[in-house]
């Protein structure tokens, strides 16, 4: 009999599945939007949104199955401190997005971009005979996989301390121009929205007191980002007072409320989903705790 289902039976391996769930989701909108995976991880559990045990599945699942990056093994030949030959070069590299997973001799996992000069601080050393796994994707076209590998093999050359031969593939000398008409004024104003989150209660109802956390977490939300809208659904409704969830007496255990953020530069989307999970929880009192008209600071 297959089992693979039976960890859901309690409440709280549910209610920490569906989080996962959740938080793929957002990562694999972060990804499609050009995003690295190290950063948004290295984010996310610096403002404890994630997990470590969640790091591996989140790579299998998204990097691996979902966009299908190309990924090779590599045992560490020598130990090294000076990282800055491969920041400088990969960082270069603006067609190839690269993750790496390095194995500490702890037993530790350290997710990297190699682009990124903050991770390798971080990291301190690559230590001799300890296992990285380089993961790569070029990012003009699909089904590329010999650019992708030629990209791990010059990685790991020069984690041996050897000299490599760059493609040229590797290198979109328009990039750098492309970002710089983002900022261009006369495009300047365009709002675009996140998809619809979902956030499951698991009150057992959605009372008044689940209501009013959830206006305090969406006015701290706002006044830290006040050029980011909140837009609030319930059964296909738009729901422009918050107050009706509560008086309509039928918002209880189980049920999902969706959420969108509307704006120009969309951030905090997942901390935002992380609190009016909590809202929506038998934990919602922790955000009514101050008194009227104050403000919480939660972003």
């Amino acid at each position: 009999m297959d089992t693979t289902f039976y960890s859901l039976a309690t409440k709280r391996h549910f209610n920490k599945s569906l989080n996962h769930f959740f938080k793929v989701n957002e990562i694999v909108e972060e990804l499609e939007l050009k995003g690295n995976l190290a950063d948004i991880v290295d984010e996310q559990l610096n403002n404890n949104e994630l997990l470590d045990d969640q790091i591996l599945p989140i790579i299998g699942a998204v990097v691996k199955d979902k966009f299908g990056y190309s990924f090779h093994s590599f045992i560490i030949p020598t130990t090294i401190t000076d990282f800055n030959k491969i920041q400088e070069e990969t960082s270069k590299w603006t067609t190839i997005d690269i993750i790496m997973v390095y194995y500490d001799p702890n037993g530790k996992i350290a997710l990297l971009n190699p682009k990124n000069l903050e991770h390798w601080e971080r990291v301190r050393e690559l230590t001799r005979d300890q296992l990285i796994i380089i993961y790569t994707k070029y990012l003009k076209s699909d089904d590329e996989q010999k650019i992708e590998f030629e990209a791990i093999s010059a990685i790991e050359e020069m984690i041996a301390g050897r000299d490599v031969f760059i493609n040229q593939k590797f290198i979109d000398h328009t990039v750098i121009t492309k970002k710089k008409l983002k900022k261009d004024p006369t495009i300047a104003g365009q709002k675009r929205s996140t998809p619809k989150y979902s956030v499951l209660v698991t009150n057992e109802l959605f009372h008044n007191g689940n209501v009013e956390a959830w206006k305090k977490i969406i006015e701290s939300f706002t006044v830290s980002h006040p050029d980011l809208e909140v837009a609030i659904f319930y059964e296909g409704e738009v729901i422009n007072n918050i107050n009706t969830l509560f008086k309509w007496g039928k918002v209880k255990n189980g049920c999902l409320i969706f959420f969108q953020v509307i704006g120009e530069e969309i951030r905090d989307v997942s901390k935002l989903q992380k609190y009016l999970f909590e809202g929506a929880s038998p934990r919602f009192e922790q955000f009514l705790k101050l008194g009227v008209g104050k403000i919480l600071k939660l972003f």
